[in-house]
């Protein structure tokens, strides 16, 4: 997908109502892990993910993610650059400075466009709130040392190539899941970045 079609159809789509949570649901676990019996919301940690949107040399969509660090708790696993919302700042404001902090991204440098649907993660405790950008140029990164093993730039029409879409079977706390996910650049992108990703592929497609 070029880069402006991708941003044309981005500004649309978040001026409108969002695909929302049918959307993230396509790239849920199955069982969908829920909040435990008694969970008192008021102690769901708010945190912000950055979905970067830019084009490479060929003029093509690309979005950024980073595998994160082995020693950090989900190492290995693949996530938007992102983490908790400090006091006193805005979704959009805790992304920006995640990026900056996780792969040296210049909040400067990119213009936000708007969020995505917030997303409960309860193994984690969080709700997640994607905050999706754009970069006209594709920008200069470093990952983050103990946090950041790797950068991936990852090419949208690879996420809406349908031959890139697997389901597999993992085991999390002795319990069996069916996991669908995106296999592209080496990586299996699977759980809440993967349920992110599809709400943002729905604005796309």
């Amino acid at each position: 997908m070029i880069f402006a079609d991708a941003l044309a159809r981005l500004e649309t789509g978040l001026r409108a109502a969002l695909p929302g949570p049918a959307a993230q649901a396509r790239l849920a676990p199955v069982p969908r892990r829920a909040w435990p019996a008694g969970f008192n919301p008021a102690r769901v940690r708010d945190a912000a993910g950055l979905l970067l949107v830019f084009p490479k040399e060929e003029g093509t969509a690309h979005i950024i993610l980073t595998v994160r660090a082995d020693a950090l708790r989900h190492g290995g696993q693949v996530s938007l650059p992102g983490g908790v919302v400090d006091p006193g700042e805005t979704f959009e404001q805790a992304a920006l400075r995640e990026a900056h902090e996780e792969v040296a991204l210049q909040p400067d440098a990119v213009r936000v466009l708007g969020a995505l649907t917030p997303l409960d993660i309860p193994v984690s405790g969080f709700r997640l709130h994607p905050i999706v950008a754009v970069s006209r140029t594709r920008p200069m990164l470093a990952p983050a040392d103990g946090e950041v093993a790797r950068i991936l730039e990852i090419d949208v029409d690879a996420l809406l190539d349908p031959a890139h879409f697997v389901i597999s079977e993992r085991e999390r706390d002795g319990f069996a899941l069916t996991v669908p996910a995106f296999r592209v650049a080496d990586v299996e992108i699977w759980g809440a970045t993967a349920m992110v990703l599809a709400e943002f592929l729905a604005l796309l497609s």
